[in-house]
């Protein structure tokens, strides 16, 4: 630690103690709370702070660098930062590149975000993976009110987190050249996400609560469901929008989306113990028996217990999760992962041409 910034501490709801320093913005109570998670990614921070699926959770980097190359408008995922606060080994003091037009610290003040630097993150992810993920709280308060801030907060779990991320009105992103017209559900979407699926045609964009009635009448080619945070249970009114969907138009789910429409079709979901947070999963491709390294980000996973008329298309490699499942009788498919990688590996991004090809075989209500 410096002199330079306030002793902070963090508490996480089993009793441990961690001391560090304060960074970003300083909460009027002095306290910060969420479900405290790591993240593995050793690049991408920016991408990963502004993700909406990290809504209600406090995030670890485990990579010990954090802000070396500071943070630019481009990189931006969603409008702002929804996570509740950031865990770093070591905070850059310079950054170092020729996009960067801030620092990462600037960057946390301005969207009031907390965090706390200077801990021991490998102690503090050992942890986790051991225990769980759990409620924490940070900040300069006093001891004991940290430790009843953390014994008070609440983890993700049967909250409806969705509608604290996602647009309040809808709206259109252009074509960047193909055909299509695709209506995505907002459930915590991203900006690479809309990026790589205006490539198939103009998108939009809906809130998560919009009725599949309004959907159908934009007459779209096909239909997204995008990611998003926390658990899935509570979000009955998207289960049922995509119940009322399926056969209809086609349909194409990344991550909560996966969940949603395995839900819809009857699959039970449950939690990790300290969730999938990172850039190095591997996932193997049951159809092809290749290996993919994907982007991951969800404490939430579809149960393998058999869903009718479904196809599981990938596992996990790691805990042999479900990662992917495809529908026999109508035109939909899902995957646990992020092919848009953003940040992460590129080794995915070939689902949006299956997207593509799937609604080119629906067109005149073939299937």
């Amino acid at each position: 630690m410096t002199n330079s910034r306030e002793l902070s501490r963090l508490v996480l709801t089993d009793g441990t103690i961690f001391e560090g320093e304060s960074i970003g913005a300083t909460p009027t109570s002095g306290v910060t709370t969420g479900e405290a998670v790591f993240n593995t990614v050793m690049s991408g921070y920016q991408e990963v702070l502004t993700d909406p699926s990290y809504a209600g959770q406090i995030i670890t980097f485990t990579y010990p660098h954090i802000g070396n190359y500071g943070v630019n408008e481009e990189d931006f995922e969603s409008r702002k930062p929804f996570c509740s606060g950031v865990i770093v080994r070591q905070l850059s003091r310079r950054t170092s590149n020729w996009r960067s037009t801030n620092s990462l610290d600037a960057f946390l003040k301005e969207h009031e975000v907390a965090g706390i630097a200077g801990i021991d993150t490998r102690r503090l992810t050992r942890h986790l993976r051991e225990e769980g993920s759990m409620p924490a709280a940070f900040g300069e308060a006093d001891l004991d009110d940290l430790i009843k801030s953390a014994e008070k907060a609440l983890p993700t779990d049967g909250i409806d987190l969705v509608s604290t991320v996602t647009c309040k009105s809808k709206y259109i992103v252009p074509s960047l050249g193909g055909t299509r017209r695709i209506v995505a559900y907002d459930f915590g979407i991203k900006s690479t996400i809309l990026h790589h699926l205006s490539q198939l045609g103009e998108v939009i964009v809906v809130p998560a609560s919009t009725p599949f009635e309004e959907v159908l009448g934009h007459e779209p080619d096909g239909v997204f469901l995008s990611n998003g945070p926390g658990d899935p249970a509570p979000l009955d009114y998207a289960r049922l929008n995509i119940s009322s969907l399926l056969g209809k138009v086609p349909i194409f789910g990344i991550c909560l989306g996966h969940q949603l429409l395995a839900a819809s079709l009857g699959a039970e979901t449950y939690k990790l113990p300290f969730g999938h947070h990172g850039g190095n999963h591997p996932v193997r491709n049951l159809r092809t028996g290749a290996v993919e390294i994907t982007s991951q980000n969800h404490n939430y996973c579809v149960a393998d217990g058999g869903i009718p008329s479904v196809d599981l298309t990938h596992v996990n490699l790691n805990d042999e999760t479900i990662e992917g499942l495809r529908c026999q009788e109508v035109p939909a498919f899902s995957v646990q992962y992020h092919p848009e990688a953003g940040p992460g590996p590129h080794d995915s991004q070939y689902l949006f041409n299956e997207f593509e090809e799937l609604m080119s075989s629906t067109e005149g209500g073939k299937f």
